[in-house]
């Protein structure tokens, strides 16, 4: 008999992007990095993907030249360790840092190659708390996940990661309704078993089964919570519990919790982990696995219960989601976070309307079952440009014309930004003005110019939001937090177009701004650029000029109407007005300049 141990790193962070402009802004909390993803990439994702190695033994080094050089190890953690990735998580490193997503990729082949059972494991598209959604939004974030996993790792997820760790039995039943073999969860959620570690069947009401691998609750707390990093002895002894006891069964420990963990939350943990792995590695009666591999090899042969329903961080079910039920982060702080069920309340109205318009418009618009066309959507929709097009063609009536298409589009990003809305982060922390429930509140936004009812339907969800307040005087509202910084206060397109003009009139030639396709052309002493939205196909003329330079920068333009000539009216875009790296782009070029030197002196 033999003991085996799992690391499972849950990898994950909210989306962070502009609705608009699908980028993600400058967080000057996150100094001296540009934003919350850059810096914990830098502190955690990607020294994970690196870690290091350091040769201490004497006769190692004795043997090994690179050792007596100073020289490190450089390990790849995603190739020892399970993890799931949030598709929200890949979004971003997709485009920024894409080294780091290679990493993970090569880390899970490695782990195929080697255990016969991929490290990776998939997630729901979106961190939303499963059993407070409706059935059919639930079953398109599993399907959702499923599919970009297939596309990013090249292989079916055997297993699933349920955000938060929280389940109830519906929740189960749709993952094992997909052909999922098996999740992670926390001991206390599984009742009946033997604290082996090892898995256990969960049966479900339609006879559909789902194995669960039941981590060590002591262990993930000693880990994030208690200093265990800081001792890699310490670390390997806990890794190792059976080392010197007779085995008559198999045993598992496994350790799960945040990747963000070791690195970010801990400084120096990536390199305690691999430090630790690493002796265990020296144990014989230890072998490292992940849970696939587990599951496989040692089928679960003891039925169990869920407490249902159930987290990992809620002592109350799912309550802290919804409620004021007393889980928050600051302890030495009154509880509340009565905003919590009157914000869902808000944004569940709102997410019912944007339903209704996606599936009336849509009856008229798709060749086939709405929701079915919503769920195939999970394919295509970390993508832009060519694919979605593809996809909008592929799924409209024969002899839709570009209208229609674009309208396709709109409702299919109508849903992708309603299911946003619903993010876990908004309910997670103590204050309603927090930027985790900023951001969702700008979804809702962008959820209500796409639903083509913002401006009948948006003073009414200010009222739906007025309640959302911790209930003391003076404090803000969501309602408030909503129309200060999530509603729009100027046209994102405008704003897009003034920079490319701005460029064009510099000489740079710019063919992309953020999610948009520019075109810019001179036109007499004027320019006219056209816009193309990467995602709902939307198109835009506008013709402007430029004046000034530097930080005095403007760009005064009409947008350009479809029988041609201008609307009539006209706007003044300044320069700290463009998307922020055009700004930059086009102030750098002024720093050397007299304007530069004299604009400060303004």
């Amino acid at each position: 008999m033999h003991h085996s141990l799992i690391v499972h790193q849950h990898l994950y962070q909210p989306p962070r992007e502009d609705p608009w402009l699908e980028v993600v802004h400058a967080e000057p909390s996150a100094a001296p990095d540009h934003d919350w993803n850059a810096r914990i990439n830098r502190e955690c994702y990607m020294r994970l993907a690196q870690a290091e190695a350091h040769r201490r033994d004497a006769r190692a080094a004795a043997r090994d030249p690179d050792a007596r050089a100073g020289l490190s190890r450089v390990v790849n953690l995603y190739a020892w360790c399970s993890f799931d990735a949030g598709a929200t998580l890949c979004e971003w490193l997709d485009g920024e840092a894409p080294d780091t997503l290679r990493a993970m990729q090569q880390g899970d082949a490695a782990s195929v190659r080697r255990w016969g059972h991929g490290n990776a494991i998939a997630a729901p598209y979106h961190h939303v708390i499963l059993p407070l959604a409706a059935p059919r939004e639930r079953r398109t974030e599993i399907r959702w996940g499923l599919r970009d996993f297939r596309r990013r790792f090249g292989r079916e997820a055997e297993g699933i990661w349920l955000p938060e760790c929280a389940a109830d039995d519906d929740t189960l039943e749709a993952v094992a309704a997909e052909g999922v073999r098996f999740t992670i969860l926390a001991p206390y959620q599984v009742q009946g078993h033997d604290g082996s570690g090892m898995p256990v069947r969960w049966v479900g009401a339609s006879g559909r089964t789902l194995t669960i691998v039941p981590y060590d609750g002591s262990l993930a707390g000693d880990v994030a919570f208690g200093g265990l990093l800081r001792n890699a002895q310490a670390l390997a002894q806990r890794f190792t519990p059976y080392r010197d006891m007779p085995m008559v069964a198999p045993r598992c420990t496994t350790l799960a919790t945040d990747g963000e963990t070791f690195g970010h939350h801990h400084k120096g943990g990536d390199a305690a982990l691999l430090e630790g792995l690493s002796l265990v590695a020296r144990h014989s009666s230890t072998r490292l696995t992940n849970a696939a591999a587990l599951v496989a090899n040692h089928p679960a042969t003891q039925t169990v219960t869920l407490v249902s329903p159930s987290a990992w961080s809620c002592a109350h079910g799912v309550d802290r989601w919804r409620s004021n039920c007393g889980c928050r982060l600051d302890g030495g702080k009154p509880a509340l976070q009565q905003w919590r069920g009157p914000l869902r309340g808000a944004l569940e109205q709102l997410a019912t309307h944007a339903h209704e318009v996606y599936e009336r418009e849509g009856r008229d618009l798709f060749a086939r079952d709405v929701w079915d066309v919503r769920d195939a959507y999970g394919d295509v929709v970390a993508q832009d440009g060519n694919a979605l097009a593809d996809f909008a063609r592929l799924v409209a009536r024969d002899g839709s014309d570009e209208t229609a298409l674009q309208r396709i589009r709109e409702l299919l990003e109508l849903e992708r930004a309603t299911l946003r809305l619903f993010t876990s982060c908004a309910w997670f922390f103590d204050e309603v003005d927090r930027l985790e429930v900023r951001q969702v509140l700008r979804y809702a936004a962008r959820c209500l110019e796409l639903s083509g009812a913002a401006a009948r339907l948006t003073p009414a969800f200010v009222q739906w939001l007025a309640p959302a307040t911790n209930g003391l005087a003076g404090s803000p509202s969501a309602s408030d937090v909503f129309v200060r910084e999530a509603l729009p206060h100027r046209d994102h397109t405008l704003c897009v177009a003034a920079s490319a003009i701005a460029s064009a009139a510099a000489g740079m030639l710019v063919t992309r701004v953020t999610v948009y396709d520019v075109q810019a052309s001179p036109v007499g002493t004027a320019w006219q650029v056209d816009t193309t939205h990467r995602r709902t196909g939307a198109r835009a003329s506008f013709t402007g000029t430029v004046r000034g330079a530097g930080p005095s920068l403007l760009v005064r333009l009409a947008r350009v109407r479809s029988s041609g000539g201008v609307d009539g009216s006209e706007e003044e875009v300044a320069v700290h007005e463009f998307p922020e790296l055009m700004a930059q782009l086009l102030l750098r070029r002024e720093a050397s300049e007299d304007a530069a030197l004299l604009a400060v002196a303004d």
